[in-house]
């Protein structure tokens, strides 16, 4: 979680509660250790946020403080809705669970718009407890320039080890890809998530060629849609 969504999520925090939280109890719900929440309260005071408390009690938000509204008109939440619901049809976990939070958030300032319905069929969730690798892990991996090891079963059963430098993560209907360079092949691959049997994050990082790579990978699939490999 970057520095300004912390912020964001300290602010939601001492909102919805009414009684003092401690430095440490933000530091678990977020995350990160108690110096950088620390930092970041007094970051807030700062900006005259009107936050009250001091280490070792806790921290209120002073009564009365609300964020600017969210300006968006009748059509743009509704197109939010519907897109936030599609993401039940991705099968990444994670990303359905930051998509009800963010509904939450709408709702919280607008009338529900719960007469919107996305039917949630799509490809199959990446539920650890039967046995899923997490699509998680792999945008992480994007963003972080980091080399995954994965194993990986083609349509034909066939099982391969494969070092990959992840750049991207493309949903489908029925399944989502995870997209790289293949370290074994020398060249671009897409590999259907169901397919990866196992896949964890390697201490080898490909930092500074990102960008470049998925500007060749997407340049290579500009016209097409990627197929698994």
């Amino acid at each position: 979680m970057n520095r300004s969504n912390r912020l964001f999520e300290i602010i939601q925090l001492l909102r919805a509660t009414s009684h003092p939280m401690t430095a440490r109890a933000l530091a678990e719900q977020l995350e990160v250790s108690e110096r950088t929440i620390y930092r970041d309260i007094a970051a807030l005071q700062a900006m005259r946020t009107p936050i009250e408390g001091e280490a070792g009690i806790g921290y209120v938000m002073r009564r009365g403080y609300d964020l600017p509204p969210l300006n968006f008109d009748s059509e743009e939440i509704e197109a939010l809705h519907v897109g936030l619901a599609l993401l039940a049809r991705t099968g990444d976990s994670a990303l359905q669970a930051a998509a009800s939070r963010i509904c939450a958030k709408i709702d919280a300032l607008h009338c529900a718009a719960d007469w919107l319905q996305v039917a949630p069929w799509g490809a199959k969730k990446d539920d650890p407890l039967k046995g899923c690798v997490s699509i998680a892990l792999m945008r992480e991996a994007v963003r972080d320039e980091r080399k995954l090891r994965i194993t990986y079963r083609d349509a034909d059963d066939r099982e391969t080890e494969r070092t990959v430098r992840p750049v991207g993560v493309v949903y489908h209907l029925d399944c989502a890809l995870l997209a790289g360079w293949c370290e074994l092949r020398q060249s671009f691959r897409h590999f259907r998530v169901d397919r990866i049997w196992t896949c964890s994050a390697l201490n080898s990082y490909f930092s500074g060629e990102g960008n470049a790579l998925r500007r060749l990978w997407l340049e290579n699939n500009r016209y097409e849609t990627p197929a698994a490999s």
